[in-house]
């Protein structure tokens, strides 16, 4: 009975834990500057929602909404598409075939590469290309860097799917492609809302890409737009705070929808080997 009490304790301290930056942001994000320079965890004498209203004229809130939608949503569907055919294919037949043997290792050696190290070579080449401050370029580097996590969650549960259904569908005159958008995908879905909340929520909130590629004010997206608010001399920190509340509500709404599609894939083999 003690330790049934103590997980509890535990739990709600470590909830409150990681409850309390998001209260801050909120708390600060309603202040004055006068108020933050006083105290950082006083309350504020009257809510100050005059900062939201500013920090989306700053930010261009709709444009960059509408950007960051763009680079994001075509993104994780180009993710899904590509990393389920390429764990299908890699679960199936990596036993037997060198190749997707060879495959496999190199998207699990990918995600040890640090961005940091592919950013210049990144820049480099999109300027060669003529990709800089292209939405279109935008989505194809996220979409690469983010494809080899994602296979390697659809391997470990693609191996979970029982063969027979395949063999089955192929007997009935179904071919390889066929078996897999009609009878394996449809399996893949717990899977498929786990990548999907996980991407959408990364690649939302990317930074480093963004601020590398999209130099123009026009094809800015959210995450960017909040970094204009630190100045080298004096920093709005109220307006900051409210541009990254408003910036997170939309991937936290689609974070809450996705919250059982999430854990549920999780359980059911996300992370099999």
């Amino acid at each position: 009975m003690k330790r049934k009490y103590f997980i509890i304790a535990l739990t709600i301290l470590l909830m409150l834990l990681f409850c309390f930056p998001i209260f801050m942001a909120v708390l600060t994000s309603v202040k004055t500057q006068q108020e933050i320079s006083r105290s950082i965890l006083s309350f504020p004498t009257a809510l100050h929602l005059e900062n939201y209203t500013e920090a989306m004229e700053r930010s261009d809130f709709t444009r960059s909404l509408i950007n960051s939608c763009i680079v994001t949503f075509p993104s994780v569907a180009l993710i899904i598409v590509g990393a389920s055919m390429g764990g299908y294919a890699i679960a199936r037949h990596a036993a037997s075939n060198r190749a997707f043997r060879c495959l496999d290792k190199i998207y699990l050696a990918s995600l040890m590469i640090p961005f940091q190290i592919l950013m210049i070579p990144i820049y480099k080449m999109y300027k060669a290309l003529k990709l800089q401050n292209s939405l279109f370029g935008m989505i194809l580097i996220l979409t690469g860097t983010s494809i080899a996590y994602a296979t390697f969650l659809y391997v470990g549960f693609v191996k979970s799917i029982p063969r027979e259904l395949e063999e089955a569908a192929m007997i009935d005159g179904c071919g390889p492609y066929k078996t897999f958008f009609r009878i394996v995908f449809p399996l893949l879905k717990p899977i498929t809302a786990t990548v999907a909340a996980l991407h959408v929520m990364w690649l939302w909130n990317d930074f480093n890409i963004a601020l590398i590629l999209l130099q123009k004010e026009e094809v800015r997206t959210l995450t960017v737009k909040q970094y204009y608010f630190f100045g080298e001399h004096t920093t709005d920190y109220a307006v900051a705070f409210a541009a990254s509340i408003v910036c997170m509500l939309p991937v936290l709404i689609f974070f809450v929808f996705c919250q059982r599609y999430l854990i549920e894939g999780i359980a059911s083999g996300a992370v099999k080997s």
